[in-house]
């Protein structure tokens, strides 16, 4: 079996080595940027050991937090942009009206300006400003071949989007659009009693999807992996929501949640959770620290949330209020 060995300055020998995570920090501009990177030891001494490949992956973690405290857009997006939208780096940057080796330039890690950021973001965020974009600047094109390939692209991907939304898409729209700062652990938080009491209010439950009984409460597994890259930080605010495609019903357990859970931290919502038949069914006899992918079922939650509308006496969503202030007083 072939081993991954390095030199050891201490040692002065090629040695194996331990790579770990670790917090550190860089600075850049002047200022200083705090962010998890890597280091390898060796396993004989422990001496730290110089890795090319750790200091690159290192020095992305850095440009990634100076990125993103900065409000510039991130590699990935920029990279990914070409290959969404099926087109080229350059004739990206003459469909915008940039020079023509602007695009490239980001690509290999130049960093665009806040102005040029915002454009990117929207245009990766929002195919439909693509579209516009495109048809307004496809004179700028020199191939029509170009133009109908991205056009065609584009055009997938919005009969794609109208599709498949779903109705966990739709609340979480409404969520980013109405609530002011929502983390990926408080939005997790939201949409498992949006189902809850949607069925305690409705009698059906509005998400086909499942609910996984994570150590930080009920998780919503294609959601997490969605957000997941915002960790702590408030998701970015949606901007475009169409609240005419949602019924009375909805409209009513979504502000009610909103209203009356979502002025809770992710935090406490996640001691709420904690505490509830759901999650403490499903977790069974587990450490509370032992990650798990257990489903929280259907039934359980329907059960809960029916029995905690006929204890408060609930006549509308809005008397969910009186719910979540017992719950914190409890805490």
């Amino acid at each position: 079996m072939t081993r991954n060995l390095v030199f050891c300055e201490e040692c002065r020998d090629d040695v194996e080595y331990t790579i770990t995570e670790v917090p550190m920090i860089g600075k850049i501009k002047g200022n200083k940027y705090s962010y998890t990177g890597k280091e390898a030891r060796c396993d004989r001494c422990h001496a730290k050991v110089y890795i090319p490949e750790i200091n690159d992956s290192n020095l992305k973690a850095l440009y990634d937090v100076y990125r993103k405290e900065n409000g510039i857009v991130s590699l990935d997006v920029i990279l990914a942009i070409p290959k969404k939208y099926a087109i080229g780096k350059r004739p990206l940057s003459l469909l915008l009206g940039w020079g023509e080796q602007t695009f490239s330039r980001y690509c290999e890690g130049d960093m665009p300006t806040k102005q040029y950021s915002k454009i990117l973001i929207k245009i990766y965020e929002d195919p439909v400003y693509y579209a516009h974009l495109l048809e307004v600047g496809k004179e700028n094109l020199k191939s029509q071949r170009t133009y109908e390939k991205s056009k065609k692209a584009v055009d997938d991907l919005l009969n794609i989007s109208k599709q498949n939304s779903s109705k966990i898409d739709i609340a979480i729209k409404y969520l980013l659009n109405q609530c002011e700062d929502i983390t990926p652990l408080a939005l997790q938080k939201a949409l498992y009693y949006i189902q809850g009491f949607y069925y305690a209010f409705c009698n059906t439950f509005l998400f086909t999807e499942d609910c996984e009984a994570w150590v930080h409460g009920p998780v919503y597994r294609e959601v997490y992996f969605k957000y997941r890259d915002y960790r702590f930080d408030p998701i970015a605010k949606s901007q475009y929501f169409d609240d005419s495609v949602l019924n009375a019903s909805e409209k009513a357990i979504f502000d009610g949640v909103i209203h009356n859970l979502c002025c809770y931290s992710g935090k406490v919502l996640e001691q709420f959770t904690h505490n509830e038949t759901p999650w403490l069914v499903a977790r069974g006899d587990l450490p509370v620290t032992e990650p798990s992918e257990r489903i929280i079922s259907q039934d359980t939650i329907g059960d809960y949330f029916k029995s905690v509308k006929e204890k408060y006496n609930m006549m509308k969503p809005n008397d969910i209020r009186v719910y979540a202030m017992d719950m914190f007083d409890s805490l």
